[in-house]
């Protein structure tokens, strides 16, 4: 029994990150505003759109080199100026069962609003739980951290998916507190929508 248990607890862990990796509001791979250690892996791409308050974002990222993810985000705001921010990250370390992934990587490298470097750790934990916490400078303000909670990872494991498997999102940005929830559709669509920047947001992201 012991060795059962520990065999679907794996198999959690394992699945938690492929499963709903998606693009941030910032473009990078990652949670609502934060990036995650979680990088694109090769030759595989994601596009995504989210709708805020103050107008909306494209997103493209794509892997450019093992370990490396490449995007672009471009925010369309209304009544100011456009902004597109080019982003890099880079997966120093993967995460495996028993210890975290970690990443360095740069938003807005061009610095066309705040140029920002991070590090950043992730590590998926039994009952469908991950955590991340980073440090940064520009818009991170020093530390950031973020946990998601997946609701109905039995489905992973039986394939009965009574409703769309569905993660809940809580994370502190170096600023505000947002929180999210990103439901999964069919394998690599998801929908996203929640609280960012004391405001509502909605999104929709695939990744191939």
């Amino acid at each position: 029994m012991k060795k059962v248990l520990f065999g679907i607890s794996c198999l959690l862990l394992l699945s938690s990150t492929p499963v709903f990796a998606a693009p941030s509001v910032n473009g990078s791979t990652g949670l609502i505003n934060n990036p995650s250690a979680d990088v694109l892996r090769e030759g595989e791409f994601s596009l995504g759109y989210y709708h805020l308050k103050e107008g909306g974002v494209g997103i493209f990222n794509t892997n450019v080199l093992p370990k490396l993810e490449l995007g672009v985000a471009g925010f369309r705001y209304d009544g100011q100026d456009n902004k597109n921010y080019v982003n890099a990250k880079f997966s120093v370390v993967p995460e495996t069962v028993l210890s975290p992934g970690l990443a360095l990587g740069v938003e807005d490298i061009a610095g066309e609003e705040k140029r920002s470097a991070y590090a950043v750790a992730s590590k998926a934990l039994p009952l469908g739980f991950r955590i991340h916490a980073g440090v940064g400078d520009g818009r991170f303000n020093g530390v950031f951290a973020g946990i998601e909670k997946t609701i109905n990872p039995v489905s992973l494991i039986t394939g009965n998916n009574v409703f769309p498997a569905t993660t809940l999102i809580a994370e502190y940005d170096g600023k505000n507190m947002n929180y999210g929830a990103r439901m999964s559709i069919v394998p690599g669509l998801k929908l996203d929508a929640g609280w960012r920047n004391h405001d509502g947001y909605f999104g929709v992201s695939y990744t191939y």
